[in-house]
């Protein structure tokens, strides 16, 4: 058998993943440069690639793209800590295999290698050509590490040379626009038009001539021929926002043109060829709306091609400081101020808020934050009232005395003043495992021990989730809840760690 090729920089991942591929019988081969495996090329070949992006010299990503010029058919899988969608696009458009964000589960990787090596992987290099992410994406696309916006980012990198219809479901809030625009971006229909088109938003009368456009004289004041959203899309992507709202009549007619391609404008005899990508999105249950005939069952099979679940923010709380830095930045440049600073108390308020309104709800209070907020630093106590509310409600569950009795809670100041107590004492109550974690990573980078982040990171995740397992009598929605992740996101965690035994 071929040896599995391991590229990084790291020592400690390349010794991880030798002794992990060892024990599954898979010989291995580290390098720490993309030169080195340029010069291995020249004699052999692995059986799979596995390498990081960002090295010194060559980088992962350019390496990938010259070892699928002169070995189309070689698995490469592309690892690396910078979880964005730009990285992970360029890697399946480059021809990568898959993408392994770190810290990885390392139960998790031997699999994927293994899945590579099985693989024939004989589909082409995608084209590598990538338009930019528009401000508005970028926005949403801010580097993640949830596991959940990782599968949206491998999937738009899958699709990009794709024109197969996608079906986005989420929250209101959570983005599916900028989803929609992102697949747009990525595709090679790059270079034609996105349109966009809320179902809910326009009235029932008007909606048929704004889909399909109309001729003159086809109804009292049409006074001129008008093209429809779907001419207007020709040889780019129709956007369908709420979907799930949209008419019953309306539906017969869009199945229509999905399944013979082609459409007639209303008062029209000439047939028209739609040239269109379509993607859709609702918050709608689409399935239960079938079901209570409120939704074509055709329909909905037409469009469910693809289906991307975008998580709504609470299941992914591990991106809100990153996502608040970008918002105040962008909000400040908005406003042409100085981007204000955000406290470690303040973010611990905003981390812990459910957001009912998704990533729209934290933009607009970073927003709100940036216009209402009087100095550079925002404290605990110059967040919005909800974010207060919470924070204050939180405190007083987990110690009451600590509010004192004199406290006026009909008061603005004096929420913000106790929000602002129960952070304190969260911090002297927090400093001793900080410290029992200070020295317990000390002794092991003392003793050269590898991979000391991905061991102390599993370590840390079993107990969380048997702590809270235990605390919720095992059920597991309830402890997901109490977590802050999704119940998926815990079955996920519990099958990696051995915890469903």
């Amino acid at each position: 058998m071929k040896a599995v090729w391991i590229v990084d920089d790291d020592q400690s991942i390349r010794w991880v993943l030798e002794k992990a591929l060892a024990r599954v019988a898979i010989p291995a081969r580290s390098f720490d440069s993309a030169g080195q495996v340029l010069e291995a090329f020249e004699s052999e070949q692995p059986s799979v690639l596995v390498t990081d992006v960002r090295m010194p010299g060559e980088d992962g990503l350019s390496l990938l793209h010259r070892i699928k010029q002169s070995h189309p058919d070689l698995p490469v899988i592309v690892m690396t800590a910078f979880t964005d969608l730009n990285s992970t696009v360029q890697a399946f458009q480059k021809g990568a295999f898959d993408y392994l964000p770190k810290p990885f589960d390392v139960n998790a990787a031997v699999g994927l290698i293994q899945r590579a090596a099985r693989s024939d992987d004989t589909e082409p290099p995608l084209d590598a050509g990538v338009s930019s992410i528009p401000k508005q994406a970028g926005r949403v696309m801010a580097q993640s590490s949830s596991p959940a916006m990782q599968e949206v980012f491998r999937a738009i990198g899958r699709l990009a040379a794709s024109s197969v219809t996608v079906l986005i479901t989420g929250e209101s809030g959570t983005g599916k626009e900028l989803i929609a625009r992102a697949l747009h971006d990525h595709s090679t229909r790059a270079t034609g038009p996105f349109v966009a088109l809320n179902a809910a938003a326009i009235p029932k009368d008007l909606l048929e001539a704004e889909l399909f456009g109309h001729e003159r004289g086809a109804f009292t004041g049409a006074t001129q021929q008008r093209r429809g959203r779907f001419e207007e899309a020709h040889n780019g992507t129709l956007f369908f926002d709420e979907i799930g709202d949209m008419p019953l009549e309306l539906q017969t007619r869009l199945l229509r043109v999905l399944a013979e391609g082609s459409f007639y404008r209303v008062g029209g005899s000439q047939a028209i060829q739609a040239n269109v990508r379509i993607v859709a999105a609702t918050h709608q249950p689409l399935e239960q709306r079938v079901a209570q005939g409120r939704f074509r069952e055709d329909l909905f099979h037409r469009l469910n091609v693809i289906r991307l679940r975008l998580p709504p923010l609470r299941e992914r709380t591990e991106d809100i400081p990153a996502l608040v830095q970008l918002f105040m930045q962008n909000s400040a440049q908005d406003l042409g101020v100085s981007p204000r600073r955000v406290s470690p108390e303040a973010m611990r308020c905003l981390s812990s808020f459910a957001f009912p309104g998704n990533i729209r709800q934290l933009e607009n209070f970073c927003q709100w934050l940036t216009v209402m907020s009087s100095g550079q630093l925002i404290e605990a106590k110059d967040l919005p009232p909800e974010v207060l509310n919470h924070a204050l409600s939180q405190g007083q569950e987990a110690d009451p005395a600590a509010m004192g009795p004199e406290q006026d809670e009909q008061s603005g100041q004096a929420q913000a003043v106790a929000a602002t107590t129960v952070d304190a004492l969260a911090d002297i109550s927090d400093s001793a495992w900080i410290r029992e974690l200070t020295q317990e990573a000390g002794r092991r980078l003392a003793r050269n021990e590898p991979a000391v982040m991905v061991t102390l990171m599993r370590d840390f995740e079993r107990v969380l989730i048997e702590a809270a397992l235990t605390h919720s009598r095992g059920r597991r929605m309830e402890a997901a809840q109490r977590l802050g992740i999704g119940r998926n996101t815990l079955t996920r965690k519990c099958a990696e760690l051995g915890l469903d035994t």
